[in-house]
């Protein structure tokens, strides 16, 4: 394996606890409908794959890995005309502040010395900002994108290879972290070393067709990277 000088990071499901963070955010979003729409909240929660009684999502929603615009797409069917559920969507984004992954601080320090580090996600940029300023992690980053940044969204590799363009950074010498298969996908058509993750909801046998290798969490990169 090439030497990794370089790391991209998913964020849901990677950096922080995808369950933890966004059962209680997709609640507040179908509370919202619910005084626009009352009769529509059932099917939207249908549509993007969530529970709003046991507040968990289905490991197939569209929300684990797709972006803002996926989402909306899904539940336009069931919403008025005009509705920017988008813009509902994003902003109690930026209001919430996520659970982070076991070792997140450490596990960010440890690999960015020697390395830059990006965070690449199909949430909007607004909201992938404010969580990192939540916990202080922003100056970890040297390259941030969201879906609507304007280099495309995952499985695509468009927001990978502008990370690299920005930074100066080889494809062949970057790793692309994640806990979907969109994740990995992107980083297999950009050409860079794939990692799983399993703190989001995929399963180790989802992720290994894709993977160079599926670890617990973040935190066991480094122990990897020396080991290789």
């Amino acid at each position: 394996m090439p030497r990794i000088e370089a790391i991209i990071f998913d964020k849901d499901g990677t950096l922080f606890d995808f369950a933890a963070s966004w059962g209680g955010w997709a609640v507040t979003v179908l509370d919202h409908i619910a005084t626009i729409a009352p009769d529509a909240v059932g099917d939207v929660a249908t549509a993007i794959g969530f529970d709003p009684v046991a507040r968990v999502f289905h490991p197939d929603s569209v929300v684990i890995a797709g972006s803002a615009a996926d989402v909306a797409v899904a539940a336009a069917a069931y919403l008025p005309a005009g509705f920017d559920l988008i813009s509902v969507m994003d902003r109690y984004a930026v209001e919430m502040t996520p659970v982070p992954v076991p070792g997140l601080f450490e596990a960010l320090s440890a690999l960015g010395v020697g390395r830059v580090l990006g965070l690449v996600t199909n949430d909007s940029e607004a909201p992938a900002r404010a969580h990192l300023e939540a916990h202080a992690i922003t100056h970890h980053f040297d390259f941030i994108s969201g879906y609507d940044s304007g280099f495309g969204s995952k499985p695509e590799p468009g927001q990978l290879l502008e990370f690299c363009a920005a930074t100066g950074m080889r494809a062949g010498a970057t790793a692309m972290v994640g806990d979907s298969r969109h994740d990995l996908q992107a980083g297999r058509a950009a050409g860079m070393t794939t990692i799983g993750v399993l703190t989001g909801l995929a399963e180790a046998e989802a992720l290994t067709d894709l993977a160079d290798v599926v670890l617990p969490d973040i935190g066991h990169i480094a122990g990897w990277l020396s080991a290789s």
